[in-house]
């Protein structure tokens, strides 16, 4: 298993979380509107991605339709067809392909792409989404990255990607924001143990807790430290104390000098 570098084109400019959504603009998070304006901005971009009934990845943060639109359920119980005709609540987008995505960005600037986790317990997983992405992936020529908070999924990625720089989407794993996933497996993750056998290049750590010991060990090991979600740029001028750079949103970063 070879590492894969991040591409520079990651440390050029701030990472707009969930692209550059703005709900009073009608710029839902992961719609096609806030992708555009992310674009536009020159903003390198962060999406999530879930998998569709069918197979297919969908650009949506959530396991289920109840939060960002007025549908119900499991996103995985939906087929893809039927999920691209499913408004986003507060905009005029519906859910987006990630085929969709990659039209829209078309290489223009980076994209940071977070799987999901399909086991719902940072457990194995069939490895279907991380297939299907890299299958979408295959002839895409801007620069991307793909992370997870799952280690079994970056595992995957590295099976059938291994051109494409891969990371691990961490955190401080406080058992009462986690739960129902079980405190050994918080106690497990928190030290970012398989960064190394994933052969990752990268981690997007939780901004609260990037004084973290293992954070500076992996930079000192050659890491590129990312970090999420930053609100402010007092909070971002802190974050760059030890992330190499930062994901946002809520307001608009300020690109490196």
């Amino acid at each position: 298993m070879t590492r894969t570098p991040l591409p520079r084109e990651f440390l050029d400019r701030p990472i707009a979380h969930r692209a550059l959504h703005d709900r009073t603009a009608g710029r839902i998070e992961n719609s096609p509107a806030a992708i555009r304006s992310a674009v536009e901005a020159g903003y390198g971009i962060e999406i999530d991605l879930q998998l569709s009934a069918d197979g297919v990845p969908m650009v949506f943060h959530d396991e289920t339709l109840d939060r960002l639109t007025a549908e119900t359920g499991p996103v995985a119980a939906r087929t893809a067809a039927d999920l691209t005709r499913i408004r986003l609540t507060g905009g005029t987008d519906t859910i987006p392909t990630l085929a969709d995505v990659l039209t829209l960005i078309d290489g223009r600037v980076p994209l940071l792409i977070e799987i999901k986790d399909q086991s719902l317990t940072m457990g194995a997983t069939d490895g279907r989404l991380e297939a299907a992405t890299a299958a979408a992936l295959q002839a895409y020529k801007g620069p991307v990255a793909v992370m997870s908070f799952n280690p079994a999924s970056v595992h995957h990625m590295a099976r059938h990607a291994p051109d494409i720089a891969r990371g691990i989407t961490t955190s401080a794993y406080d058992p009462t924001d986690w739960a129902p996933l079980p405190e050994a497996i918080c106690a497990r993750l928190r030290e970012i143990p398989d960064y190394e056998a994933t052969c990752a290049s990268f981690v997007s750590h939780e901004a609260a807790d990037l004084s973290r010991p293992r954070l500076a060990e992996l930079k000192a090991m050659g890491a590129t430290i990312l970090c999420w979600t930053i609100r402010s740029p007092e909070d971002e001028a802190l974050a760059r104390h030890v992330a190499d750079n930062v994901t946002f949103e809520g307001y608009r970063a300020a690109f490196p000098a």
